[in-house]
Parts: C-alpha cells; sequence; structure tokens
C-alpha cells in the first residue's frame, strides 16, 4: 500500500489558517490596525471601499520596517514579540503570532509600503494570493502603508459567505471604535469610499467616547474607579436612563486589549440591579490593568477571549466599583454594600487581599422632613382601604396556594357583580369583559375565563399589519407640521442607510442632514404623531437586537421592531371598547396564538380547573 500522508502545500495551509484568522474584512482590519499600534504609530488611517471587500488600506507613522523585516513578516509564525515559552505569559502588545499578514496574504492581493526613520527609501512588497509577486525600493513616508485588494478573490465560497455591504461596514465599525478607545492617546482617521467618517484627535477617554457615538453621551458619562495592589479598573460608565434594548455598546479592556467576556459583563450589568428595567443594557467602557502572568491571551485565534487565573474575585471588584460609583454620583439613593450577604463576602475578601476600603457616605440628604412625614400620613389615610385589600389578596393567594393551585385570581366587587350574568354558552359574553392589573384582558368563553395579555396581542396586529404593508409597499404616511431633527452614531446612521427603503415603506419620510443625522418629516400612519421620533428610535434598538437573535430578513426584522414600538404596552388603561376591538383584531390574525417573538398571547382556565380549585365534584 503506498503512502498517502502528504504535506499540505504552503498556499493551502495559509488558507486554512486565514479561515481562522481572517473571516470578514472587518477581521483584517483589526489585525492591520493592531500592527501599527505595536509600531508606535500615533496617527493610524483607515481607508475602506466596497465595506472592505475592494479595497482596505491602513497606513501609520510608526517606526517602520527594514526590507529583510518586511519581506519576513508576511511568514507565517515570524514574529519578533516572542522568543521562548515564557514570553506567551508577558504579553503586552496586540499582534504576536505573526500569521496575520501571512493569512491575509493568502485570500487577498497585497501591496506593503514600509520606512524606518533611519532610512532615506523604502521597500514596497507585492503578494498576489501566497504568490511572491516582487520587492523594490521605493520613496515613501516613514511608517507602513498596507493595501488589501480583493479579499477572498481567490476563495470565492468565502467571499460568497459576506453579508451586504452596511452589515460588513457595521463590523468594521465596531472593531475601529474599540480600537479607537483603546487608544484615545492616538489620531484615528476613517474613510469609507472617500467619505470621511471618523477624524479622531489624541485626548481624553471621555472625549473620545463622546467623538465616537455622539454628543449626547457627553451627559450620561460617570467615571468609574478602583486601585488596588495587583488590579486597577478605570473607565466610564452609563447613567440608567441611558439603557437601550441591545447589546453592542459594553466594552471590556484587559491591558488595553479588548475582550469578549459575558461573565465579566454579567458583573457590570447586575450593579444596575433595581435601577434599570429587565432586557435593557446600559454602556460601559472600563479598562482593567493586570499583572501579564495573571491572564492568558493565547486561547482564540481572535484574541478577544481570555483566561483569568482568578476570575471570580474580578468579577466581585468590578461590581463593587460599578455599584459604588453610581452611588458615588447619587444616581442610586442607597447603597450599602453589606446588606447581600454574598456581595459582603467578596467585598471582605477582596479588601482583606488589596487593601481596599469603603468610605463612609453621608445619607442626610435623604433623611425625611416633617413636612414630607405630614404629607406621608395623608397619604397612608387616602390608601388604607386599598392596603386592606392588598393584604387580603396576599393572604389569599398564599391559600390557594397551599392547595396547590398554579394560578390565582382576585376580583374586586365590581367585577364580581358583572360576573353574576355568566354566558353558559356560545362564544364569549361581551358583557363579562375587564382589565385585569391593567396588562391582561380577561372574558368569559364557553369552556371557562380567557387572560389576553394586551401587550403581545398588539404586537401581533401590528406585526401582521407591517409585514403587509411592506410586502406590498403600501405604507402611508401623515406629515409632521415641525420636522424633527435626530442625531444618530455612525454606525446607527450606516444602519439607516442599509434600511432606507424599507423604513420609508412603514411610511416615515425623512431626508439626510449633514453628518450623520436626518430630520424626520412625516412618520407611519399607524402611530401617533408627536411620538416619532421615540418609535424611530426604538426600532434601530431592536432591529439590532432581533438581527442578532433570529438572524431574520431586513422586512421581518423591521416588521418585529415596529410593532413591538407601536403596540400598547402593560399598565395601559383600556376602555371596554378598546378591549372589544383589540380582541377583534386578533382572532381576525393569521397567528393570534404567539407574539412575533414567541410569547404565548392568550391562556384559557378552563371551567374544570376552576372546579377543581374549589373542590367541585361533577
Amino acid at each position: 500500500m503506498s503512502d498517502i500522508i502528504k504535506l499540505l502545500p504552503e498556499s493551502i495551509a495559509n488558507q486554512i489558517a486565514a479561515g481562522e484568522v481572517v473571516q470578514r474584512p472587518a477581521a483584517a482590519v483589526k489585525e492591520l490596525m493592531e500592527n501599527s499600534i505595536d509600531a508606535g504609530a500615533t496617527e493610524i488611517t483607515l481607508i475602506v471601499k466596497d465595506a472592505g471587500k475592494g479595497l482596505i488600506q491602513v497606513v501609520d507613522n510608526g517606526k517602520g520596517m527594514s526590507d529583510t523585516d518586511a519581506r519576513m513578516s508576511f511568514e507565517r509564525h515570524a514574529t519578533s514579540k516572542i522568543q521562548k515559552s515564557e514570553d506567551l505569559f508577558a504579553i503586552k502588545t496586540m499582534g504576536f503570532r505573526g500569521e496575520a499578514l501571512a493569512s491575509i496574504s493568502a485570500v487577498a492581493q497585497v501591496e506593503m509600503k514600509t520606512r524606518t526613520a533611519d532610512e532615506d527609501i523604502g521597500t514596497s512588497i507585492m503578494i498576489d494570493g501566497s504568490q511572491f509577486k516582487n520587492q523594490k525600493n521605493v520613496s515613501c513616508n516613514q511608517g507602513t502603508s498596507m493595501l488589501v485588494k480583493n479579499l477572498f478573490f481567490n476563495v470565492p465560497a468565502r467571499r460568497n459567505f459576506l453579508k451586504s455591504n452596511p452589515v460588513e461596514l457595521r463590523h468594521i465599525m465596531e472593531e475601529f471604535q474599540r480600537l479607537a478607545l483603546a487608544n484615545p492617546d492616538r489620531a484615528f482617521n476613517f474613510f469609507q469610499n472617500d467619505i470621511e467618517v471618523y477624524k479622531l484627535k489624541p485626548g481624553k477617554l471621555s472625549q473620545r467616547i463622546v467623538n465616537l457615538f455622539g454628543k449626547n453621551y457627553r451627559e450620561q458619562l460617570v467615571p468609574c474607579e478602583e486601585l488596588t495592589e495587583e488590579i486597577s479598573i478605570k473607565g466610564y460608565i452609563g447613567k440608567a436612563d441611558f439603557v437601550k434594548k441591545s447589546r453592542g455598546e459594553q466594552f471590556f479592556f484587559v491591558n488595553n486589549r479588548y475582550i469578549k467576556s459575558n461573565y465579566l459583563n454579567h458583573a457590570a450589568v447586575s450593579a444596575y440591579e433595581g435601577l434599570i428595567p429587565e432586557g435593557t443594557f446600559p454602556f460601559f467602557v472600563i479598562f482593567i490593568e493586570i499583572d501579564p502572568k495573571r491572564i492568558d491571551v493565547n486561547v482564540h485565534p481572535t484574541k478577544t477571549e481570555i483566561k483569568f487565573d482568578d476570575e471570580r474575585s474580578i468579577y466581585s471588584l468590578i461590581k463593587i466599583t460599578v455599584k459604588k460609583s453610581l452611588g458615588s454620583f447619587n444616581i442610586t439613593p442607597t447603597l450599602d454594600f453589606g446588606v447581600d450577604a454574598n456581595f459582603k463576602f467578596h467585598t471582605d475578601r477582596i479588601s482583606s487581599s488589596s487593601g481596599l476600603t469603603t468610605s463612609e457616605r453621608d445619607y442626610s440628604q435623604f433623611k425625611s422632613t416633617e413636612r414630607d412625614i405630614s404629607n406621608l400620613k395623608n397619604w397612608e389615610q387616602l390608601y388604607a382601604g386599598a392596603l386592606e385589600n392588598e393584604t387580603i389578596e396576599a393572604e389569599t393567594k398564599r391559600e390557594m396556594a397551599a392547595q396547590g393551585n398554579p394560578l390565582s385570581l382576585t376580583f374586586e366587587s365590581g367585577i364580581n357583580k358583572m360576573n353574576e350574568n355568566v354566558q353558559h354558552e356560545g362564544e364569549r359574553d361581551q358583557q363579562n369583559l375587564f382589565q385585569f392589573h391593567l396588562s391582561y384582558i380577561v372574558t368569559s368563553v364557553k369552556s371557562g375565563l380567557m387572560f389576553i395579555d394586551q401587550q403581545s396581542a398588539h404586537e401581533r396586529i401590528f406585526y401582521e399589519r407591517y409585514m403587509k404593508i411592506l410586502e406590498n409597499n403600501s405604507g402611508s404616511s401623515q406629515q409632521l407640521l415641525f420636522p424633527e431633527t435626530l442625531n444618530l452614531n455612525p454606525s446607527d446612521f450606516s444602519l439607516v442607510k442599509e434600511l432606507e427603503k424599507e423604513i420609508k415603506g412603514v411610511g416615515f419620510a425623512f431626508e439626510y442632514f449633514g453628518e450623520n443625522a436626518i430630520v424626520i418629516n412625516g412618520v407611519p400612519s399607524l402611530i401617533k404623531v408627536d411620538s416619532g421620533k421615540e418609535i424611530f428610535n426604538g426600532v434601530l434598538e431592536d432591529f439590532k437586537k432581533n438581527f442578532l437573535e433570529y438572524k431574520n430578513d431586513n422586512i421581518d426584522n423591521l416588521a418585529r421592531s415596529m410593532a413591538t414600538n407601536s403596540g400598547i404596552k402593560r399598565s395601559k388603561k383600556l376602555s371596554v371598547e378598546e378591549m372589544k376591538s383589540l380582541i377583534d383584531h386578533l382572532f381576525a390574525c393569521k397567528n393570534p396564538n404567539y407574539s412575533p417573538n414567541g410569547r404565548l398571547i392568550y391562556y384559557i382556565l378552563g371551567l374544570e380547573k376552576i372546579e377543581d380549585i374549589f373542590n367541585i365534584n361533577p
């Protein structure tokens, strides 16, 4: 039998490596810009065309390379940053594997121009899909210019898997934002199709955040800092009033390297517990400085995941630091680190090991005045009856729970009178229709009681309406008497451009106004005129959230987002006529059982189950 195992050709090996390192244009941007940062550049310019598919160029004023180093940089596992295995646990640079340039040049046409400060002439190298073309002397500025053309030109299957230009551009923007946040002391420029997207000057971190995400972030930033003997935490967190429905503006940096960590992310978000609604996410940019020996960055090809030697202590310290910042700036009225036993344990543990102390706080501003006490007594008298009813209701629930009842119902006396005329046959009784806890519609049907979640029901109705509008291109608009200007960050602005046809298709009328801003002239006829700006913002946030969770097409995603933001909410009081109309429209839908996001819309508490509750034997 002949031998069948052979070494892979270098070009194929490089293409396989590129599959790990360069999944999309944004990955190539990350690797090239990190090389510029490692080269000590104080100004980095990123130029992309066709969302990086046609061209990616990164120009820096770093220290450059000699002609020999320039040629060696394209070889696999060639690096200036690792000499021995111990160096893997003392890494402070961005790149170190020696795979980036070899992987990029394996799937693209690459041209490098570089020059060091002590040389008068620079070096130019051209590589086409791992095939070395030429190397020659050229006149160029100090630093390095990397030009990447036609990414994945020789791997058409990989190129076909790339998303639309706006989607790929958003990924590039995300990588640019992360590197710009991590290095506020450097200048960054970004051009897309010869249009300037960002021109960032060196400055403070707070200025960099505002310049990246918009002027409205200036009022929501809260400084966050904690120093111990072994670790330091600093950065900015956002106020609870500015949370968003979608993730994406939560940034962790460890030794100036952006990382993804659901565990640490949970630590920061849990510090907002009780301050923000469930399913919303605060803004934060948190930098962690730690001894490189205590982390391992060599666990993932893209270097966005790392391991800590004591992740639990870091979790506790992050949560404590964020909570302390929220309390220091009076964002939350009371913060007592001793209430939660587990939380106190972590605090004591870190304090004892690092000398961390918690200062005494002055709570005098929260003490009640005589006037407050007098007003409180008046309110207590007003709600005395309500408090008694709540006590009776709580006792009833406990008794029914003791009997194994999964669902307890408490009716007020007026409701009980209305239920004296219960219909025994036929469909639901129009006279027995009421709102329960301002969130559910309750009506009697032949088989028992039907509970309808009013928010989910309205979302289903609006979802099917907007789907029909988008499919038939039949959206109508109501013009605004006073047009509203909406300032967006560059990422959201590119999303609006991507969805322009669909957004206008549902009834929004808008035009572009200056840099990253639009003017809303009209809103869909199905929504209130005065809520257009709020709904537009909400639609963008929900669209990004739905895109990550459901991966649906733009039409379906936009219909979901419009339904979520246009529909009535829980705790909204409805008249009997509004409840009747809602039910009629719900059961005219194609799928009245579930909301667009998969929540159950209605539930029937069967008559047999009710009889079981009261131990009624047939």
